[in-house]
């Protein structure tokens, strides 16, 4: 053996009792997949340690966490599903969006799957039945769908009558489509006029609103999806520049400047899913555990952005709700 080669195997022997102490081959080994990007999650991350830490797991100490980053481009996540499954993850948890959630189930039926989503998991195929979702899936959604026609109802408050009501959807999440038929059948029978603006991108997005500001829309409501949560900052921005009330799904949005938000918390669906982790690690199957649904929904209000944008709220609206950023 040549000299050099003998000391690079001699320092490999060297450094492998410092990581086998630093991860104990018992330490469990879960498997992370978001549509998100690690800054997206830095406020709600901290609800998944959480769930974790009240099944009793703490990172770093008695369990060991594999990260896959979508970062918005939901074609990434199918390879990084794939990746987890070859690293025989004792669990994955696919948080944020129906899609890293889908793309988890395409990539095995042995490795349990939490997920943490906002879309109804029975109507893609997730999982059959709510109470008892069998195989090897489970979870908790901030579920959004039942609350989209209250969000019509918000923005039908803040145009005047005949005015149009652009509806923001992601054509690659199944769940933000699903919004947006809601809402058309919804407006249908109200007799609201409502047009459909797909944003599959951040540059769609900037081109949507382009055209929003050209056809005298009144208002526009964005579904619930990981790639608007990301682009909050965008859209908000586009919702100033344009002067448009925007109604968002997550109080994030709201908080980041948006004029209103109504939905359900992320932060409670993450710590369900975590807790849902560290159950099943400890040996309780995925298909026993129920489908975690929301139990609050929650109006916020940003009467700051409603000055910027030059708005006069309606005083009853303001009066319903659960909190108001001045």
């Amino acid at each position: 053996m040549r000299r050099r080669e003998f000391l690079g195997a001699l320092g490999s022997l060297a450094t492998w009792p410092l990581v086998a102490r630093a991860q104990p081959a018992t330490m469990p080994v879960i498997g992370f997949l978001s549509s998100l990007s690690p800054l997206e999650l830095t406020s709600i991350m901290p609800a998944f340690h959480q769930g974790l830490k009240e099944a009793g797991f703490i990172e770093g100490r008695t369990i060991t966490i594999e990260y896959r980053w979508a970062e918005g481009h939901y074609e990434r996540l199918p390879a990084l599903a794939v990746d987890l499954v070859s690293r025989q993850v004792a669990v994955i948890a696919a948080i944020s969006g129906t899609p890293a959630a889908l793309a988890a189930k395409a990539a095995t039926t042995i490795i349990p799957i939490v997920f943490a989503i906002g879309g109804d998991p029975v109507a893609p195929g997730l999982v059959t039945n709510l109470s008892h979702p069998g195989g090897n899936i489970t979870g908790a959604s901030f579920l959004t769908s039942p609350v989209v026609t209250k969000r019509l109802e918000i923005a039908r408050e803040l145009v005047s009558g005949g005015a149009t009501i652009a509806v923001f959807v992601n054509q690659k999440n199944p769940p933000s489509v699903n919004e947006g038929e809601i809402l058309q059948a919804a407006a249908a029978a109200l007799g609201q006029p409502i047009k459909i603006f797909n944003a599959s991108t951040e540059g769609r997005i900037d081109s949507a609103f382009e055209d929003i500001a050209q056809q005298k829309i009144g208002a526009v409501i964005v579904s619930s999806d990981p790639l608007f949560f990301i682009a909050r900052a965008r859209l908000v921005a586009l919702q100033s520049r344009y002067a448009l009330p925007t109604i968002f799904a997550d109080r994030e949005q709201a908080e980041a400047g948006g004029l209103i938000s109504y939905g359900a918390g992320r932060p409670d669906a993450y710590r369900q899913a975590g807790n849902y982790v560290g159950r099943i690690v400890k040996g309780e199957k995925p298909g026993d555990l129920p489908v975690v649904l929301p139990t609050k929904y929650t109006l916020l209000v940003n009467l700051k952005t409603a000055k910027a944008l030059g708005l006069s709220l309606p005083p009853s609206l303001v009066a319903r709700a659960d909190e108001v950023i001045e």
